[in-house]
């Protein structure tokens, strides 16, 4: 893939970002490049999973981080890791095991207890298992490494007694969690691995200030001091810090969990945390003075681990739309920041399209909102099954749905993408016995063609999906000359109106000459030349009149020149019948029948010296109403017939 332009190491997009995205983009998952019409890139090798599963949010949120999905409709898709998998985790638990098995050498060799022996053997033994057993019975992924209630006690022991016996309460935490959650077996030597390389720092750092506790010379509290508490400190910063960084960057290669959440509950984790590694001290206290006491320490533990818990839940709900489990708007926006940074970086693409569901509102009118609550949920399910790997969906609010895909080939794949997902939805859905077959319209915004951030790819994706709702095509890109509302058009616009004000706006007269050569009438053809850019295209200003609230102005200002000069020409003694092109908007538009018929009798022009033109858009968008004004026109005397709108000489 070539690089794009705006991918160099010193873009403007990269310096603008670099303030605030960089931290963000650290901890983000990595997307990289897979086949399936979002990449061209060769995948990495399968690795294992060791994505945290997220809380659960909706009906269905058990499924809603993204996960292995059995149907997509794409054939080829590939998850998507980190160029580093499975190289990293395979580096961490191999310096783990080397660790563990250098201080079990040691202590054999040297003749050292592994772990302290008698009542304070017994009761952190207990203790250790109480924690287990909470940790297992709520379920919990992140059950060790650095925050939560087992952090505490192992901080306690590397205190206390060294780092080896540190260790053992870490391998058995593994051993007991992975008998209880055998298919997270691998999650769980993972974590033990990180936590085991942060009990190492902490070690080496009391190392480094002269203090190597054993089980045989134990760190007695009676011997600390003022100055040895930045020491206990240091070592519960380096524990905390060492586990969560390991923690945060393994899960970060695949995309399926809620990125923002570790940086959104930063803060209340972080005191949470503090709180629970300030408990080890007063741990090392008990365990020298009445170590019998030790177990009572499960109920404190256990209470701020959960808060802990409670914290990382409720930042993981203001993420999530609370009805069917997926990513929310907060969440796609800031995940869009870092796959727009991402693909920078590396010289890709990436695609955003926004899905919306044609005539839902007539399924919750006629069935109800319970309903079409269910629809939404077999939407989203359907949505979570048919997104190619590495690719994220989110629910924007009502039956809106977006689709980030972090890395695309082009928009040509992308549109691919959003066709196929268009398909998927269309196909019969069951409510309550009901079967029902709606459809769906997608627009695709990539970056950098069309924005180079992220509000403006979500803009420009809505402006397509639009496009797409109303010229019924089921998939549209978007394009600027569509869009009423870029600087440049809103400038347009604002210049229009003053023109129409001023009466600059022309109006040209194209003969309708019959095979005998005798003039069957004229044709009103819109033309304007601005003050600065010279002669605007008729299909610039008037798509931009009929994608904003000025069509109804525009044409009213035609209508009334060209009666105008009608009126003039019969009293002149020619009489000439003109054919006016209106827009589907003014048909649709209650009392434009009428509205005609009083222009008609002020210029004092006969019904049948006027014929309108209108497109077969007016036909398809509202069959009912179109018939209802087209009745009221023929009824006055107005002629009608079929054209495109006058964008050139040759309209017809």
């Amino acid at each position: 893939m070539e690089p794009t332009e705006s991918a160099a190491p010193d873009s403007w997009l990269r310096r603008r970002r670099v303030a605030g995205v960089w931290w963000g983009s650290l901890w983000a998952p990595r997307s990289a490049p897979h086949p399936g019409g979002t990449a061209g890139a060769q995948p990495p090798p399968a690795a294992p999973d060791t994505r945290l599963p997220a809380l659960p949010a909706g009906p269905a949120a058990a499924s809603a981080t993204g996960g292995p999905h059995p149907a997509s409709v794409l054939p080829d898709a590939e998850s998507d890791r980190h160029p580093s998998w499975p190289a990293l985790p395979a580096a961490v638990v191999g310096t783990a095991a080397f660790a563990l098995g250098a201080g079990f050498y040691r202590a054999f060799t040297g003749g050292h207890a592994l772990f302290p022996c008698g009542t304070v053997g017994w009761s952190l033994a207990v203790l250790t298992g109480v924690i287990v057993g909470h940790l297992v019975l709520l379920g919990r992924a992140r059950w060790w490494g650095g925050t939560g209630s087992g952090a505490a006690l192992t901080l306690a022991v590397l205190l206390l007694y060294g780092w080896v016996p540190a260790g053992m309460v870490s391998l058995t935490v593994v051993v007991l969690v992975g008998i209880a959650r055998r298919h997270r077996w691998r999650q769980g030597v993972l974590h033990g691995a990180v936590d085991i390389i942060g009990i190492g720092t902490g070690a080496l750092l009391l190392a480094l200030c002269g203090r190597v506790p054993s089980v045989e010379r134990p760190w007695y509290p009676a011997n600390w001091t003022l100055y040895t508490a930045p020491q206990v400190v240091l070592v519960a910063v380096a524990y905390l810090a060492v586990t969560r960084v390991l923690l945060w960057y393994l899960n970060a290669p695949r995309a399926g969990g809620l990125p923002t959440v570790a940086r959104t509950a930063l803060v209340r984790q972080g005191l949470v945390a503090v709180a629970l590694l300030g408990i080890a001290p007063l741990i090392c206290v008990v365990a020298v003075a009445k170590p019998i006491l030790l177990p009572l320490f499960a109920i404190p533990l256990i209470a701020l681990d959960s808060t802990l818990w409670i914290a990382r839940a409720r930042a993981e709900e203001q993420l999530r739309d609370p009805l069917t489990g997926l990513p929310n708007r907060q969440w796609l926006l800031e995940r869009i920041w870092t796959a727009l940074d991402d693909a920078e970086r590396i010289g890709a693409r990436s695609a955003l399209m926004l899905i919306d569901l044609d005539r839902f509102r007539s399924v919750n009118d006629t069935l109800g909102h319970l309903a079409g609550d269910r629809l939404l949920l077999q939407i989203a399910e359907r949505l979570r099954h048919a997104i190619p790997r590495g690719a994220e969906v989110a629910r924007l609010g009502g039956d809106e749905f977006a689709v980030l895909l972090p890395v695309a080939d082009s928009t040509t794949s992308a549109t691919r993408v959003a066709r196929g997902l268009v398909a998927h939805l269309s196909s019969p859905l069951d409510l309550d016995g009901l079967t029902l077959v709606l459809e769906a319209s997608a627009g695709v915004a990539v970056f950098p063609d069309h924005a180079d951030d992220a509000e403006g790819m979500l803009r420009r994706a809505d402006v397509a999906m639009y496009q797409a709702k109303r010229d019924r095509t089921g998939v549209e890109v978007y394009e600027s000359k569509r869009d009423s509302n870029t600087p440049d058009r809103l400038g347009l616009l604002g210049d229009l109106r003053r023109a129409l004000d001023a009466h600059e706006v022309q109006l040209h007269y194209q003969p309708k000459v019959r095979f005998d050569g005798q003039v069957a009438g004229l044709e009103a053809l819109v033309r304007w030349v601005h003050p600065e850019r010279g002669k605007v295209p008729p299909d610039e200003f008037i798509a931009i009149a009929e994608s904003s609230g000025l069509m109804p102005h525009l044409t009213e200002y035609v209508l009334e020149t060209a009666l105008g000069q009608v009126a003039a020409w019969r009293a002149q003694g020619l009489f000439v019948p003109v054919a006016v092109n209106v827009s589907p908007r003014d048909v649709h538009t209650p009392g434009f029948a009428g509205s005609v018929a009083a222009r008609l009798a002020r210029h004092g022009v006969p019904a049948g010296a006027l014929q309108l033109e209108i497109t077969e858009h007016v036909l398809l968008e509202d069959p009912q109403r179109a018939a209802d004004t087209l009745n009221g026109l023929t009824g006055h005397g107005v002629k009608m017939s079929l054209d495109d709108f006058g964008t050139g000489y040759s309209s017809l």
